[in-house]
């Protein structure tokens, strides 16, 4: 979740749509909106990659236009 969180802040920052300090704090937000649970199977580390890249790509839309 960390990794993908992480990819979509720097590519939002590559595109310039978010400062350079918004990547630890899209990040940061965005793993603490998700929390954590126990990856059992390929499906549960797909859906926690698939939601951590929803919700940094959400909070790149709220930093990118504050």
């Amino acid at each position: 979740m960390l990794n993908a969180a992480n990819e979509v802040a720097v590519h939002a920052f590559l595109d310039g749509r978010l400062g350079f300090t918004g990547i630890p704090a899209v990040i940061e937000r965005a793993l603490e909106r998700l929390g954590t649970e126990p990856v059992h199977s390929f499906e549960s580390l797909y859906d926690a990659d698939r939601a951590a890249r929803e919700a940094a790509a959400e909070l790149v839309e709220v930093k990118g236009s504050a």
